[in-house]
């Protein structure tokens, strides 16, 4: 098959590549959580032996490929392409991490869209023939977020009842051109969206219309129903943000019985206190690779659409009164024969 252009979004490769090994990293908060029992690697204190949260969060991704690369029977070697991309400034996270590597390195910046960010260009480079291997990779970090976005956690604000709570957390995904596992088939690339939302304290309701956009732009470009796909995952809109995705295609008539999002799965809501549920470019790539790409080997799903969605903000923009834009990309995986 010859790659392919659905529609005005969706991009389907040829030969779709398969993620042949996956890794994750986590914090103790984490660990805590419904899938604790699922990551690779856990720190109960946070730092994972490193002096500050932001070369914890260097190391998270280190670990992270470390297991994924384990788990393919591959070294960093083999990998001709390395994406990846967290919330720090010029993304130190990444780059900080990738300088070990030694790979040719892709930094990415698409909030808490990463995941999706970084596994669909990752998918479409190995589907258009420029290379064999590529390994997608994506972090946050709750101390390090809170420094750069909100507030000094020593500052020990009250958190508002619609806040979310970054993820300390990391996941690393790799992929193989022509390989046996989940494939990726098509992938539905977002446009930024914007509905005036202001508040960096409700980023649920400030990424739901790109959540949407996306999700109605994958139906309309592919043809497909949401009953095509056993599960469906938006990443991070939280308690609030998965109710205003729900209630848009309620007004179209459409019904999202298969529906979740990954800000929902990571944590116990209530009992772990985070208010609306997770959020942090990390919580999409550990529920992807703790709980979906686990999953879909197992045979519990045939069909996952998994869209993680980002807040396009800066502690700049939101200090000049700026609105936050969205926005959330749709990677189809399948499961592998």
């Amino acid at each position: 098959m010859e790659n392919q252009k659905l529609g005005s979004q969706t991009f389907c490769p040829g030969t779709p590549p398969a993620i042949i090994g996956y890794g994750s990293a986590v914090g103790g908060k984490e660990r805590e959580g419904p899938l604790g029992p699922c990551f690779d690697h856990v720190s109960q204190d946070d730092t994972f032996g490193e002096k500050s949260w932001e070369k914890a969060e260097s190391k998270m991704q280190s670990l992270a490929l470390d297991a994924a690369l384990k788990r393919a029977g591959l070294h960093t070697v083999d990998l001709d392409l390395l994406l990846a991309g967290d919330l720090l400034n010029q993304c130190i996270g990444s780059s900080f991490a990738a300088r070990t590597a030694a790979v040719p390195y892709l930094g990415l910046y698409g909030a808490c869209s990463t995941m999706g960010e970084s596994l669909a260009l990752a998918a479409l480079l190995l589907g258009g023939g420029y290379g064999r291997h590529a390994a997608a990779v994506t972090s946050s970090h709750f101390c390090s977020a809170e420094r750069q976005y909100r507030n000094p956690l020593e500052y020990g604000s009250q958190r508002t009842p619609t806040a979310q709570w970054t993820a300390t957390a990391s996941g690393a995904v790799v992929l193989e051109a022509g390989g046996t596992g989940p494939r990726v088939p098509c992938v539905t690339i977002g446009k930024v969206r914007d509905k005036g939302i202001q508040d960096a304290n409700n980023m649920g309701a400030a990424m739901a219309p790109a959540a949407y956009d996306t999700l109605k732009a994958h139906f309309e470009d592919t043809g497909r129903s949401p009953d095509y796909y056993d599960l469906i995952v938006t990443g991070d809109l939280g308690y609030l943000g998965r109710q205003i995705v729900t209630d848009f295609f309620a007004k179209d008539g459409v019904t999202l019985d298969n529906y979740n999002d990954c800000g929902l799965i990571l944590f116990h809501r209530k009992e772990q206190d985070v208010h609306c549920g997770a959020s942090g470019c990390g919580c999409s790539a550990a529920v992807l690779t703790a709980y979906l790409l686990p999953g879909l080997e197992k045979g519990l799903w045939r069909r996952v659409l998994f869209c993680p969605t980002g807040a396009l903000l800066s502690p700049t923009s939101t200090m000049q009164g700026e609105s936050i834009p969205g926005v959330c990309h749709a990677v189809v995986l399948e499961g592998g024969n």
